[in-house]
C-alpha cells in the first residue's frame, strides 16, 4: 500500500512539473560580412568597407586587440563591464553602427546555432528588450510579412528600425501561429519555443505588438495609432523602402546589372506597320509656338547656384505664389443624406486627385536674401513662411544629402521637402491612394520646373529623400506626414561662366 502511494505521488508530481524551459539564448555583436576591421601600427583602427578605408581612431593596445572579436562576435553584456576597454569597445560598436557596419546574433547559450540574426535598417538602431509577461498577449503586426531573400528568409517590418534573419524553423512556425493574438505563456508550450528574449525583441522593433484588452482581435485600430489604420500594408512598404531613412539598402546609381544585362536604350525601336509623318504636317514653329510651349523647351535641371547672388525673398515668394498657393475654397457634401459628413475643398495652381491638395512644402533654406536661413513651412492658404523649430543640424544634413544625390559643387540655396498628409487622400481613395499621392508630386514638380523657367530660376528635382531625417526635423511621424518628393531652388550661375563643364541638361 505505501509503495503504490509513492508511485502515485511520484506521478503527480510528474504530471504537475513544469515544462522544461527554453536555453538562455545570447545577443552578440559582429561585423556584417562586408566590413573587415583592421589594427594598425599605434593601435589605429580601420574599418574597410568594399575595398573602401573608414578610420575610426586610436585605441588602447588591449582594445584595439579585443575589437579584431567583432568578426566572430562580442557578447552585448560584456560591452556594459567597467574596465576601460570595456567603455572604448562600446563606443567602437555605437560609433560603426552609426554607419550600418554591424549586425546581432542571437545564439542558444549551449552552441553556435543562430536562432536569429539582426540587421539594423536605421542608423541608431540598437537592440532593446520590451518588457514581457506570461499573461501577455501578442500579435504581429499587419505591416510584418517574411520573405526570401537569396538562401535566406528574413522578417521585416516598414515600421520597424531591423530586419531579422531567421535561422530556425521553429520561429518560423512560432511567426505563424501569431497571425492571431496569442499569450505568452501559450507560445511557450510550442516545441522549440525559442524564448521570450526574441519576443521582447520583436515587440520592441514593432514587429510584434502587445493587446491590451482581452476581447482584442488584433484588427487594424489596435496597433495604438489611429493614423496607421488608413495605411494598407503594400503603400506603407512602398513609402518606407522606396527612399531613404529606414532601410539599409543601397540607393542611387548603383548599376546593379552591369554585365548581366545591356542598358535599355533611350529611344524605344519603332512599331513596324503603317507609319504617319507629323512633321510633314507639322505647321510652321514661328507661328504655332505658343508661351507654354517655348517654357517647356526651356525647362532644364541646375544644380549648382550663384553663391555671390542669392535667391531672394521676393523671387521665393512669387515662385511660391505661382505653384502652390491657394487660389480658392469650398464646401461640399458627401451625399444628399442630413447626417452627410461636410467635406472641404481647395483649388491650387497644379493638378490633384479628387482635389484633395494632401501635399505640404517645407522649405530648408541655406541661402535667400531677405530670409534667414532655417526650416520653414509654408502656409499654403495664408501665404505665408513659418518656421519650424528644427535643429540646424538637422537642416544642414538635409541640405547636404540634397547635394550628395544631385552630385552638386555646394548646397542648394533652397532645398523643398513636398510631404504628404496621406490620411487626406486614404479617407477617399484607399487601395490607390499612395499611387495617387505620387502622381501629384509629378504634377508638382512640374508645375515648380515651368515657374522656375519663367522666372529665370535654377531648379532641379531630387532623386531621393530622407523619411527618417524629416520626422526628427518636424517631429511628425513618417506615416502621419511624409516626405514624397524634394526639389531644390536657387539663382543659376551664369552659362557663360559654366564653360563647356556645364551639366547636361535634364
Amino acid at each position: 500500500m505505501a509503495k503504490r502511494t509513492k508511485k502515485a505521488t511520484a506521478a503527480k508530481r510528474t504530471a504537475k512539473a513544469p515544462a522544461q524551459r527554453p536555453a538562455s539564448l545570447v545577443l552578440s555583436v559582429r561585423l556584417s560580412p562586408h566590413v573587415a576591421l583592421e589594427a594598425a601600427a599605434g593601435s589605429r583602427l580601420t574599418a574597410v568597407v568594399n575595398d573602401y578605408p573608414l578610420d575610426f581612431g586610436s585605441f588602447s593596445q588591449a582594445a584595439a586587440k579585443r575589437a579584431l572579436s567583432l568578426r566572430d562576435g562580442i557578447k552585448l553584456s560584456a560591452l556594459a563591464g567597467s574596465k576601460p576597454a570595456d567603455h572604448e569597445i562600446a563606443c567602437l560598436v555605437q560609433q560603426l553602427a552609426r554607419q550600418g557596419l554591424v549586425e546581432y546574433a542571437l545564439t542558444r547559450k549551449a552552441g553556435a546555432h543562430e536562432v536569429a540574426v539582426i540587421e539594423p535598417q536605421m542608423p541608431d538602431y540598437q537592440p532593446q528588450l520590451a518588457k514581457l509577461g506570461n499573461s501577455d498577449t501578442i500579435v504581429l503586426s499587419r505591416f510584418a510579412y517574411l520573405r526570401r531573400r537569396a538562401g535566406e528568409m528574413v522578417l521585416e517590418s516598414p515600421r520597424a528600425s531591423a530586419l531579422f534573419r531567421i535561422g530556425d524553423p521553429a520561429v518560423a512556425a512560432m511567426l505563424t501561429v501569431l497571425a492571431a493574438p496569442q499569450k505568452v505563456s501559450k507560445l511557450r508550450a510550442i516545441s522549440g519555443f525559442p524564448g521570450t528574449d526574441l519576443l521582447a525583441l520583436l515587440l520592441a522593433c514593432g514587429i510584434l505588438f502587445r493587446l491590451e484588452r482581452p476581447d482584442d482581435n488584433g484588427r487594424r485600430p489596435s496597433e495604438g495609432d489611429p493614423a496607421l489604420v488608413m495605411w494598407d500594408f503594400h503603400d506603407l512598404l512602398f513609402h518606407a523602402r522606396s527612399a531613404e531613412g529606414r532601410q539599409a539598402n543601397p540607393l542611387g546609381g548603383v548599376y546593379p546589372y552591369v554585365g548581366w544585362i545591356e542598358p535599355p536604350p533611350a529611344i524605344r525601336p519603332p512599331w513596324p506597320g503603317q507609319r504617319i509623318d507629323l512633321q510633314r504636317v507639322l505647321p510652321e514653329p514661328a507661328e504655332t509656338v505658343s508661351q507654354a510651349a517655348k517654357l517647356f523647351r526651356a525647362r532644364h535641371s541646375v544644380r549648382d547656384h550663384d553663391e555671390v547672388r542669392p535667391i531672394t525673398l521676393p523671387e521665393l515668394s512669387l515662385f511660391l505664389d505661382g505653384t502652390a498657393r491657394v487660389l480658392s475654397r469650398w464646401e461640399s457634401s458627401l451625399d444628399d443624406e442630413a447626417d452627410s459628413p461636410v467635406l472641404d475643398y481647395t483649388r491650387r495652381p497644379y493638378p490633384s486627385a479628387g482635389s484633395a491638395y494632401e501635399l505640404e512644402l517645407y522649405l530648408a533654406v541655406a541661402r535667400c536674401d531677405g530670409l534667414a536661413s532655417g526650416f520653414y513651412h509654408y502656409d499654403a492658404d495664408a501665404h505665408a513662411l513659418s518656421l519650424v523649430p528644427a535643429q540646424p543640424a538637422l537642416v544642414a544634413d538635409m541640405l547636404d544629402s540634397a547635394q550628395y544625390a544631385m552630385d552638386a559643387a555646394g548646397r542648394p540655396q533652397i532645398l523643398i521637402t513636398v510631404a504628404s498628409r496621406f490620411a487626406r487622400l486614404a479617407w477617399k481613395y484607399s487601395a490607390i491612394a499612395y499611387a495617387l499621392t505620387l502622381k501629384d508630386v509629378g504634377g508638382l514638380l512640374q508645375t515648380f520646373y515651368l515657374m522656375a523657367a519663367d522666372l529665370g530660376l535654377g531648379a532641379c528635382a531630387v532623386g531621393t529623400c530622407n523619411i527618417d531625417l524629416f520626422e526628427k526635423a518636424t517631429g511628425i511621424p513618417f506615416h502621419v506626414e511624409g516626405p514624397v518628393g524634394q526639389f531644390t531652388l536657387g539663382r543659376p550661375i551664369d552659362q557663360a561662366d559654366e564653360g563647356s563643364a556645364a551639366e547636361p541638361r535634364s
